[in-house]
């Protein structure tokens, strides 16, 4: 696993020579659980995917399975101070890089400021059991920060092909 800035993530998986082009996985890594969101084959929707337990992680299984080629990791970007919560996700990133099980894939952060408690708000109204309330936000938190990742890539792209 190798990381690479957010725009080369996509670049790279654009001007792939593949047959079929690969997806992108998002994470919101947690304490106890990593929420994690899938893109379409066009890489430009994000949807829910599950929630793992941090500690069994398995998402090297989903390579092959969802033809993964990176990933796009929530990480609280927060220019006044370090974030403890920032230094938590990359620890996880690099026991997954540690793994050895996902050479060849890059991966990216991406800003998840705001995005659980996004999540939350909307929820808040539907009055949900707490733990099937933690693990929606956990997985449309992952979604939040994928489709942001997609949202934003795929402008530039339209942007600079105009020019």
């Amino acid at each position: 696993m190798r990381y690479v800035k957010s725009l080369n993530l996509f670049q790279d998986l654009l001007t792939s020579k593949a047959v079929k082009r690969g997806r992108l996985l998002g994470l919101d890594v947690g304490d106890k659980y990593v929420g994690l969101a899938v893109s379409d084959t066009h890489n430009k929707i994000a949807s829910p995917l599950s929630v793992l337990l941090r500690k069994k992680s398995n998402i090297d299984l989903m390579i092959s399975e969802l033809s993964l080629v990176g990933f796009v990791v929530g990480c609280p970007f927060d220019r006044q101070r370090s974030a403890p919560d920032a230094v938590q996700v990359k620890l996880f990133i690099d026991d997954l890089c540690k793994t050895g099980k996902l050479k060849g894939l890059n991966y990216t952060y991406w800003d998840e400021s705001f995005t659980s408690k996004n999540v939350e708000l909307l929820l808040k109204p539907l009055n949900l059991h707490p733990v099937q309330s933690k693990t929606i936000i956990d997985k449309f938190a992952a979604v939040g920060i994928l489709q942001g990742y997609l949202d934003y890539v795929n402008r530039k792209m339209k942007l600079e092909a105009a020019e």
